[in-house]
């Protein structure tokens, strides 16, 4: 499958997003695009997100991904029926986020 998206993490192709090193101690998570209701975008801060490195509060997971501190944009994923919501940070967010409207995931509460 042709790739739309890729850097160390995150890689999209036509049908969804694989995150790498999702789940502790190793392992990936495919996001189906028809599985995402909409994504929100925000600006990471040191209490929003910034310094984790991997790991969330119940509500919402972060992969793995020790570059986190030196990026400024994250994408809170919101999946049909889900809980839990995967915040991605794409080393590329302007890049990460046209592959997403191109599938049809709306930006935004």
């Amino acid at each position: 499958m042709a790739v739309e998206y890729s850097d160390d993490y995150l890689t999209c192709d036509a049908d969804g997003i694989t995150i790498r090193l999702y789940y502790f101690p190793w392992g990936d998570k495919r996001l189906l695009y028809s599985e995402i209701d909409h994504a929100v975008d925000y600006r990471m801060t040191v209490l929003r997100g910034k310094w984790r490195i991997w790991g969330g509060d119940g509500r919402h997971w972060l992969n793995y991904d020790p570059k986190r501190p030196n990026k400024d944009l994250a994408f809170i994923i919101h999946r049909v029926g889900g809980w839990v919501r995967p915040v991605l940070t794409p080393s590329d967010p302007v890049a990460f986020r046209a592959v997403l409207e191109a599938h049809g995931v709306r930006i935004g509460a």
